[in-house]
């Protein structure tokens, strides 16, 4: 069961960052929630239909939608196989969880199902409005992705189109942060980009004093780079600024032959003085660990409860 789109209020500003007239759908029975997230994408002109109940995958593609922001709870033990049947179905279609308390496995489950974002009740409704319009913003940037020619750099080949880059044919096989890195410091054509800018660009909001998350994944980057193209430098840390990209070659001669004059470091020993040592407990090097459920889906004041049967 729906209710039809509930307004559209034309003289309203746009979101921002390009997100205006989106069309999204709420599964949530929650009308408090409902109420308010309806005011607030009102007021930027966004389309939005509320559903009572789970509907059929392919009652949602005839929508067409931009989004969809889903209470799991309120489809009881079958939302897991819904979730994966949906995600497997409407590929294309961005999907923003938003539940009650939860386990870490459950929200691990959930994100490798293919839900796109997981935000935990109680929330404010511009958390999820912001959730929603990062979401279209990455998903505008893949489709612009696919549309783009590969760029070459020395030995390094970096292909938009399959989020990867290659040195010789072969995948330097980047987690897909590495390969938002090294697209991001390529596109800046030769410029230095600042930490606190490329952190921005790349996690969605400001970086926090301290935080050594930048030069982690730099260092990383780089050593994949160094490991299979040994004769060209990529990466160059500029002290106290950030980093630039140029393929230049590792004896420190230009391409003529003649020697570079640069204020430019290599090396993860100068990430340490571009913005703290990478190495150290400041940097935050994440990694995949085992979890395991503890529990179910559900809060105060909800009704319905996710099984975790399975999880």
């Amino acid at each position: 069961m729906t209710t039809g789109i509930l307004s559209k209020d034309e003289g309203v500003a746009s979101g921002a960052g390009g997100t205006s007239s989106l069309r999204i759908a709420v599964l949530d029975r929650d009308s408090g929630f409902i109420q308010v997230l309806g005011k607030r994408m009102d007021r930027l002109g966004w389309e939005h239909r509320v559903l009572a109940s789970p509907v059929p995958t392919a009652a949602i593609a005839s929508m067409r939608l931009s989004a969809l922001v889903v209470d799991l709870a309120v489809l009881g033990p079958p939302a897991w196989e819904w979730l994966e049947r949906l995600c497997g179905a409407l590929p294309e279609l961005g999907i923003v969880v938003c539940t009650g308390p939860s386990t870490v496995a459950q929200r691990v489950r959930g994100l490798r199902l293919g839900a796109d974002d997981w935000i935990t009740k109680p929330c404010h409704p511009e958390e999820v409005i912001a959730r929603v319009q990062g979401l279209v913003r990455r998903r505008r940037r893949a489709t612009a992705r696919t549309e783009s020619k590969p760029v070459s750099a020395g030995e390094v080949e970096i292909r938009s189109d399959r989020f990867q880059a290659f040195v010789a044919g072969r995948s330097l096989e980047l987690t897909r942060r590495e390969f938002e890195l090294i697209e991001l410091l390529a596109a800046g054509e030769g410029r230095v980009l600042e930490r606190e800018d490329i952190y921005s660009r790349l996690w969605g909001y400001a970086m926090v004093r301290g935080d050594r998350s930048v030069d982690v994944f730099v260092r990383k980057l780089r050593q994949k780079l160094e490991k299979a193209s040994p004769d060209w430098r990529y990466i160059h840390t500029h002290f106290g600024i950030g980093y630039r990209f140029a393929a230049e070659p590792a004896d420190g001669t230009a391409m003529d032959g003649t020697a570079m004059d640069s204020t430019a470091v290599n090396g993860t020993a100068a990430d340490a003085t571009a913005g703290g040592d990478p190495g150290s407990a400041g940097g935050l090097d994440l990694g995949e660990r085992d979890v395991r459920d503890q529990g179910k889906l559900g809060g105060a004041k909800q009704k319905y409860e996710l099984s975790a049967a399975g999880a």
